[in-house]
């Protein structure tokens, strides 16, 4: 029990150690809840997913969760720009590809091998970047998902509702309070050819 004690404290102080260095970044002082996590995960049909990507990883608070949701079958990618995380990552889920660029997904796709993904699940504090950034963002996720594929997205506040709107069907927004700071977890639709 020490143990894992321990090691969400180094997880936490590791988190808010990064969120100093780099608050854009990061965008938050502690990694996402479990309700937040939860929220995010019971959104997907996972029967029907073979291929998802997580952009922001982070200290993995969601990537548990998706370990315990996927089918055996299921492709995961995990993607996470800080070189800590990053690295704790590969450790931690040596069973899922690690990257470190989400603004390389459609290629980065083609390495692996897949053709398209039937979730993109994100932890990044979009309103945080360059509205420039934002767009390539989107842009490879809209690429990477198959028509009707699932976009999550938890963000803490509605700035990006919009934006998001214009690109994708919301299909709902959860409120989480019990995250810090509470969170909205925006459940995504890519728009398929009419």
């Amino acid at each position: 029990m020490i143990t894992s004690i321990s090691g969400v404290v180094q997880e936490r102080l590791l988190f808010f150690y990064k969120f100093l260095r780099s608050p854009g970044q990061i965008g938050s002082v502690t990694p996402s809840s479990k309700y937040l996590a939860r929220a995010m995960i019971d959104s997907v049909p996972w029967e029907e997913v073979k291929y998802v990507a997580e952009l922001g990883s982070g200290t993995g608070a969601i990537t548990k969760y998706i370990r315990s949701a996927v089918n055996s079958n299921t492709r995961v990618m995990l993607f996470e720009k800080d070189r800590t995380l990053y690295r704790s990552l590969k450790y931690q889920y040596s069973e899922f590809p690690c990257y470190r660029n989400a603004c390389r997904l459609q290629s980065i796709l083609g390495q692996e091998k897949i053709e398209q993904l039937d979730c993109v699940i994100s932890g990044l504090p979009f309103y945080n970047f360059p509205q420039e950034m934002r767009y390539q963002l989107l842009d490879q996720v809209i690429s990477s998902l198959r028509d009707g594929g699932l976009f999550l997205a938890f963000q803490y506040s509605h700035q990006m509702k919009k934006q998001l709107s214009e690109r994708f069907d919301i299909e709902a927004i959860k409120f989480v309070a019990l995250n810090v700071p509470p969170a909205f977890v925006y459940v995504c639709r890519k728009r398929g050819v009419s």
